[in-house]
């Protein structure tokens, strides 16, 4: 299930953006420090939703910026549940960006190497529209745009 962030929720969600294998996929891979997350959730926090997995405990986290979107989860609290709960978060992103906020289309980022999320995707209906190299945290990557229609 998604649900509108709390203002609570601040702390709760940065120890899952952190963790390594997080970052290690992200366009933002350095260590979020307590004060930069803080002053990124001012600003953001209405925007920002909560995904709560099958036994109802928050366990990642999806962000819509207009049609464009992004997401992480609690890699070590859902452990080998990891898999199962990709799937249902980005199905129930899918639902609620063309629901909820009755987008046309959407779409999001993801680095090349991430090909376990670029083929969810593609399971999706996602389709990959162009590459581009980005700078991220100043190396060079290589970043796939990824879109599908309602």
């Amino acid at each position: 299930m998604l649900r509108p962030a709390a203002y609570s929720d601040r702390d709760l969600i940065l120890p899952w953006r952190n963790h390594p294998s997080v970052r290690a996929v992200s366009l933002t891979t350095h260590e979020i420090k307590p004060e930069e997350h803080a002053r990124w959730w001012e600003k953001r926090w209405q925007s920002v939703l909560i995904y709560e997995d099958d036994r109802g405990e928050p366990a990642g986290v999806v962000i819509f910026d207009g049609n464009t979107w992004s997401f992480y989860l609690d890699t070590v609290g859902l452990g080998d549940r990891l898999l199962p709960a990709w799937m249902r978060l980005e199905k129930e992103a899918v639902e609620y960006a063309f629901g909820t906020l009755g987008l046309e289309t959407l779409g999001g980022e993801t680095l090349a190497d991430n090909k376990q999320v670029l083929a969810l995707h593609r399971r999706f209906g996602f389709k990959e529209t162009r590459r581009y190299e980005r700078l991220v945290d100043g190396e060079m990557k290589t970043v796939v745009w990824t879109e599908r229609g309602k």
